[in-house]
């Protein structure tokens, strides 16, 4: 595939997949147009905010149990591939239905340094 091609289909990909970073804390570092879309928020808003900003409320404890427990063990129980049906809450208050895969970032000793949780609306047919 040539450059242009990879740097089109990356661009594409982006905006069709909601990509969010959040750092050890769950602190939202990274949010691409993709998520401003689905959420409603610009990156300016979302960007230094925690994930509570995306999570149902009545999910937080369980959202932060697992989150906590992830970064304390350098153990993310789910493969690269596996999807996710999780429910995401918008800028209006209103739910959203989506696709989820997690992918963590490590340094150099395998430590856990933030997680990436790419998105998109809707549920898939095939897991």
């Amino acid at each position: 595939m040539s450059p242009t091609s990879e740097r089109l289909l990356a661009q594409i990909e982006s905006e069709l997949e909601a990509m969010i970073v959040a750092d050890r804390d769950g602190i939202i570092q990274k949010w691409n147009s993709a998520a401003e879309r689905i959420f409603g928020y610009s990156a300016a808003e979302a960007i230094g905010r925690t994930l509570d900003l995306v999570v149902p409320e009545e999910e937080r404890a369980d959202h932060w149990r697992n989150y906590r427990r992830v970064i304390a063990t350098n153990i993310i129980n789910y493969s690269p591939d596996h999807i996710l049906d999780v429910e995401g809450v918008r800028k209006d208050g209103s739910r959203v239905p989506l696709d989820a895969m997690l992918k963590p970032t490590r340094d150099a000793s395998g430590h856990i340094t933030a997680i990436t949780a790419l998105l998109r609306e809707g549920r898939s047919v095939v897991r």
